[in-house]
């Protein structure tokens, strides 16, 4: 989850909070590929999942990260609750899930790097401390009360409101894990093209990365249980946001889409104070019944602008929010999917063709089918399968006219980085697929098993 912001004036104009989006246009040499990942850590003798303080515990391992690799410490409250270096950084997630944030990086060839560095560092310090870590998009056997809240003021405030609205937001805060890519624009323009794309094309990433078909120990009928969980979590900042797609779409719209979603906090000299519920209206109007006579700052803009959790969303870049996480190959995979599709023109305008003529009903039903069947998914004439065959094909043309090289030169693209997803079109199985065939094979039905075969 996001950092508190810091820096910006106080915001005086309504056109303050439209350019501060606007101010996230780059130049295309500047686009930059911003890769995130979040994954499970848990006891080896226990498999139980880590708490926060302890011999084993999450602690323990941002202690070891800090020591050995030279990360600078984030402390809140006193306790150490994330790394930063070079960039990047390492942060928890509300039931203790590691997430690497990192660097903007120009081309896939170094994002893939930084991700094998950061999995590397992880198990030199875990396998001292008896710890594993694994990519999943839901933890297969844990209940909720088995899994502890990080001590971040975010997360407090945000759980007592989970609790009282939609059914699943504590689940999703403790229990689920995702891998996202951040991505930049170069005008409104090509903004908006870029998020009608990644809202539309999203159920192809929640199907190709679906890696969450086991939630408390069994099978839940889903290829991704993660995607079900946000379908019931907050109405008020989740979902296909269909005006994305209304005429005259751009910054102005989405502040105002963000303005109306209820506030979580506000962040002052280190503490989150309790905004649930409240109205950033209000707060423009120095009416916030939490700082009364008080007005925002443009970081309590940015603060916000991190309390909504759309399939994509946008801030001074679009984030790709629909994956789970998941093993290795795909972290990498991610970006390349989505570095493919949006960072050469001639892929984005053959990714929105296939996807201009559909309606928001058949994008939500495309959203749920994905979570539902992965790549077996259908709706009306449209199959799963053969629709990510044509988006990986696009993707794939996409990163070969970027013709980044790496390798000093020995690989002449970026495109092999979606051999993972090319190889699940070749065989019509995702990940989630080969969990349940070990399940339902060799495994026995004891999922156990997928800590030994599937952790890092």
């Amino acid at each position: 989850m996001s950092i508190p912001q810091t820096g910006g004036g106080p915001i005086e104009r309504h056109e303050q909070m439209v350019q501060y989006l606007a101010d996230g246009c780059k130049p295309k040499a500047d686009w930059r590929i911003g890769t995130e990942h979040e994954k499970f850590g848990y006891c080896k003798d226990t498999l139980k999942p880590l708490p926060y303080a302890g011999e084993h515990s999450i602690e323990a391992v941002l202690s070891g990260l800090r020591d050995r690799f030279d990360w600078a410490p984030v402390v809140e409250g006193g306790k150490l609750i994330g790394l930063n270096k070079d960039g990047a950084n390492v942060s928890l997630e509300p039931g203790g899930a590691l997430e690497l944030s990192g660097a903007p990086l120009e081309t896939i060839h170094e994002t893939c790097d930084e991700v094998n560095v950061h999995l590397r560092e992880v198990k030199d310090v875990a396998d001292e401390l008896g710890v594993g870590f694994i990519g999943l998009g839901a933890a297969p056997i844990w209940q909720h009360e088995e899994m502890p809240l990080m001590p971040k003021g975010r997360y407090r405030l945000m759980d007592d409101y989970m609790q009282r609205v939609g059914t699943s937001g504590t689940t999703m805060m403790r229990r689920t894990c995702t891998v996202q890519v951040n991505l930049d624009f170069g005008s409104e323009a090509d903004m908006v093209q870029k998020m009608r794309v990644a809202i539309a094309l999203q159920p192809v990433a929640t199907a190709l990365f679906a890696n969450s078909p086991f939630f408390e120990g069994k099978p839940n009928g889903h290829k991704s249980w993660r995607s079900r969980v946000w379908r019931h979590l907050d109405d008020d900042r989740t979902g296909m946001i269909p005006f994305v797609f209304d005429e005259g779409f751009g910054f102005e719209a989405w502040t105002e889409y963000v303005l109306n979603v209820p506030m979580y906090f506000v962040y002052r000299d280190g503490e989150y104070i309790n905004a649930l519920g409240m109205s950033f209206r209000d707060f423009l109007k120095g009416e916030l019944p939490a700082l009364p006579g008080e007005k925002p700052t443009l970081s309590d803009w940015a603060d916000h602008l991190t309390t909504v959790f759309p399939e994509a969303r946008v801030k001074q870049f679009i984030e790709m929010r629909g994956a789970d996480g998941g093993p290795w190959r795909r972290l990498c995979a991610l970006p390349a999917f989505w570095v493919g599709l949006m960072y050469d023109q001639g892929a984005l305008d053959a990714a929105w063709d296939l996807a201009k003529g559909w309606d928001a009903e058949t994008r939500e039903e495309l959203r749920v089918a994905a979570s539902v069947d992965g790549l077996q998914a259908q709706v009306g004439g449209i199959k799963m399968h053969d629709l990510a065959r044509e988006v990986v094909a696009i993707a794939e043309s996409g990163l070969k006219a970027r013709a980044f090289p790496g390798a000093g030169g020995l690989v002449p693209d970026e495109s092999h980085f979606l051999n993972a997803l090319k190889d699940s079109l070749e065989s019509g199985k995702v990940p989630a697929d080969e969990l349940l065939d070990r399940y339902h094979g060799d495994w026995n039905g004891d999922l156990t098993h997928i800590f030994r075969d599937y952790s890092y």
